[in-house]
This record gives C-alpha cells, sequence and structure tokens, in this order.
C-alpha cells in the first residue's frame, strides 16, 4: 500500500494551495467592497466564475485524494476480503493482552486485528519504527472493533493506544509487537 505520509504530504499541498486560492478570492472581494468608489465595479460574471472555478477545483481535489487513500478498496470490498491471518487483542485496566508476546505476519499478507475493550474507550494504533502511524481505530466496549490491513514490506511495528483512556493511558504502549518479514 502507499505510505501514509506520500499521501498525506500530497494532500497537504494540494488543499494549502486551494485554500490560498479562497483566501484571494475572499481578500479580493473585502478589497473591492470597501474601497472608495472609482466608477469601477466588479463584473458580476468575474466574480461568479472565480467561485466556479474553485467550486470545480474543490470538488475535483476530493476526487483525486480520495484515489490516494491507500486502504480505501480494501475498506470498500469488505465483505470480499479474506484475511490471511486475525489476532485477537483484548484491552482491559490500560493494557494490550496480546495473543503472543510479538504477532509475526508475512509481506502482502492482509491482517484482521479485532480488538476488544472490557472495560474503557481506547485507542489501537500501529506505529512505525520512526514514530509515524500507519492506522489507527477507536477501540469501544461492547462494539465489534476491527481493521483490515496489507502489509506491502518488511518493518517491525509498536502497538499504543491512541485514545485518551485517563492518565494510565500514557503507558499503554507494545514496542516492537508486530514484525512483517519477507
Amino acid at each position: 500500500m502507499i505510505d501514509s505520509n506520500v499521501v498525506l504530504t500530497g494532500q497537504t499541498l494540494a488543499y494549502t494551495f486551494y485554500v490560498l486560492a479562497i483566501i484571494a478570492l475572499m481578500g479580493w472581494f473585502a478589497y473591492k467592497v470597501t474601497r472608495d468608489g472609482s466608477g469601477k465595479e466588479i463584473k458580476p460574471v468575474i466574480f461568479y466564475s472565480f467561485v466556479a472555478f474553485l467550486v470545480v477545483i474543490g470538488v475535483s481535489l476530493h476526487i483525486v485524494t480520495l484515489q490516494t487513500i491507500p486502504w480505501k478498496s480494501m475498506d470498500l470490498n469488505r465483505a470480499e476480503t479474506k484475511a490471511d491471518k486475525e489476532f485477537h487483542i483484548t484491552m482491559e485496566n490500560h493494557e494490550f493482552r496480546l495473543p503472543s508476546p510479538k504477532l509475526i505476519i508475512a509481506k502482502n499478507e492482509t491482517v484482521r486485528f479485532i480488538v476488544d475493550s472490557k472495560d474503557l474507550t481506547y485507542g489501537f494504533g500501529l506505529f512505525k519504527s520512526d514514530n509515524t502511524m500507519a492506522f489507527q481505530m477507536q477501540v469501544m466496549p461492547g462494539h465489534l472493533n476491527d481493521i483490515l490491513w496489507r502489509f506491502d514490506r518488511p518493518a517491525v511495528y509498536s502497538i499504543r493506544s491512541t485514545e485518551y483512556s485517563g492518565p494510565k493511558g500514557i503507558n499503554m504502549i507494545v514496542r516492537d509487537a508486530v514484525e512483517v518479514v519477507e
């Protein structure tokens, strides 16, 4: 799957330029409205053409960036996606209870993490060795909490809680808990 950092960088650049164009429109409009009359007025066709252009660009950005989300197709075709492995993980009393000390996954395997909370709302996130997040989900007691992920490169991941669950929640980290091997 495409690395999340690549997706984030591309979306950051695209949306930054888009927001700057919107700010330019607002500044231009404010300048023209607050200026002393010079006999020159804004032609409505110019203003509305610029607004229409921004709408088309905004909708296009959403369509294009939707295609860059790496997990989109797996999530949309979830009913047909068969996991190669499943890991059942329990969270209780600010602790992760893993099925084994290290979860071993083969490269290109699709894995389903089924996470159950026995007491509080927690987060379940997988983090790379550089502390960037691969994925995360909220884990609520009494609900089915699962996520599918395909691992396409060897790596070692830590598991962390990504949801505030009180002061003890800061220690909810299992370092090097998941290893993806060739």
